[in-house]
């Protein structure tokens, strides 16, 4: 089997898409060597994995907020 290096833009596509799915061992394998050899590919996924912890923080407070509203919990009057 030849292996062609990812370019960044497939890279990049994979790094949005391993935060909501699996990839499959093929494209873990070429994004890993991907990143190791590209430094802007490297930062760039840890700000994508940044952002999404970040938006999942987010979704969670607020659902805990709406929860507590909904069944009495806000004591603010």
């Amino acid at each position: 089997m030849m292996f062609k290096m990812m370019m960044c833009k497939e890279a990049t596509r994979l790094m949005s898409r391993q935060l909501d799915t699996s990839l499959t061992f093929q494209e873990k394998l070429s994004l890993k060597l991907h990143l190791a050899m590209c430094s802007a590919c490297s930062q760039c996924n840890q700000q994508f994995r940044l952002l999404h912890q970040t938006g999942r923080h987010f979704e969670i407070s607020l659902e805990r907020q709406l929860d507590d509203t909904e069944h009495g919990g806000d004591d603010r009057s």
